[in-house]
């Protein structure tokens, strides 16, 4: 067994074992290889580089309650996958090696995968990149995909707990037509900088509206938004630049299922005053209630505590992931009994 303080778990990088790697060449993938060194050799003219034609994914392994390791929706995070491999010329990576490298991989890291009742769980990063030389603004003609894990904690150390959120009007997430709703590397570097200035000013998350307008809830740095009405209804962003989450997409069925009116439309600014909840919603964090959100000189504020509507679709969603609900959807694919 690894020696792990499993209750002191945050979501950083731990060493594993191994990860798995895949080569595409000549028009097609070859077999994966499990590799113990965790180091990278590319080219110096490698495409993502200088061009950024790099694309990732994330999903968790789960040790059950009755004792089955568990994914959650993977076919789901394969789809994506390749919607944003085709949206910048990477090739299209079949779900029978999607699924091949991420079993592979959590059963030769399964000592990593915390105990069940612990709260942690084993991240999965599967992620693709041009590994083939350029000089112009050109494709590679090679590529590599691997998948890594990591055993974490939650994303924000307080778990759902309500943090405080900002935005700024003069930095934007994407552009309307841009690559908002693909899971790029580089989307994430626009957010970095306005990540750094508002942890500064003690934010631990910045909310960003349309770059259009400024005047529709867009998402979150790294995940979607979504709010609860006074009168118990589940809102959440529909836009062209919204990464389509397949948490969210999950609680959006869960609130359907649980009898929460739910709906996902543009949401104006101006209906924060009808919100009593507002959450964060992602893979790493699942949800992640928000106390308040300033903007300019005002705050509009939700409570310090997880409101229930939000606790009560946390509790079913991490109930489904941990085995200690119906799965009445066949979300879960069990990796090993």
């Amino acid at each position: 067994m690894v020696d792990i303080d499993w209750s002191s778990l945050g979501f950083n990088y731990l060493p594993t074992k191994a990860h798995i790697e895949y080569k595409y060449s000549n028009g097609k993938w070859g077999k994966g290889e499990l590799k113990t060194d965790p180091h990278i050799s590319l080219h110096i003219a490698a495409c993502p580089l200088h061009y950024g034609q790099a694309l990732f994914e994330g999903l968790k392994a789960y040790r059950c309650k009755d004792g089955k390791v568990r994914v959650f929706r993977d076919i789901e995070n394969s789809k994506r996958l390749n919607d944003t491999a085709n949206h910048i010329s990477c090739p299209e990576l079949p779900y029978e090696i999607f699924k091949e490298a991420v079993d592979t991989t959590i059963k030769e890291n399964i000592d990593y995968i915390p105990p069940y009742g612990t709260g942690g769980t084993l991240y999965i990063r599967p992620f693709m990149f041009g590994t083939g030389a350029v000089m112009g603004v050109n494709p590679a003609d090679e590529y590599v995909f691997i998948v890594y894990v990591a055993p974490v904690g939650p994303y924000y150390k307080g778990g759902i707990t309500p943090i405080d959120a900002i935005i700024f009007d003069d930095y934007d997430r994407t552009a309307p037509h841009g690559t908002g709703s693909y899971k790029i590397a580089g989307n994430y570097a626009a957010g970095m900088y306005p990540a750094a200035k508002a942890k500064k000013m003690g934010y631990p998350i910045v909310l960003f509206l349309d770059s259009k307008k400024h005047k529709y809830f867009d998402e979150f740095t790294t995940t979607n938004f979504f709010a609860v009405t006074k009168s118990g209804e589940y809102l959440t962003p529909k836009a062209s630049t919204i990464l389509p989450s397949i948490t969210n997409r999950s609680l959006l069925q869960l609130a359907e299922d649980l009898g929460i009116k739910a709906e996902k439309r543009p949401i104006r600014f101006d209906e924060i005053n009808t919100f009593a909840e507002v959450g964060a919603c992602g893979t790493a964090g699942i949800i992640t209630p928000i106390s308040k959100i300033v903007r300019g000189d005002k705050t509009y504020s939700f409570g310090d505590v997880c409101g229930p509507v939000c606790k009560k679709l946390h509790d079913n969603l991490i109930g489904i992931q941990f085995g200690e609900l119906p799965d009445r959807h066949n979300w879960t694919r069990i990796i090993k009994e």
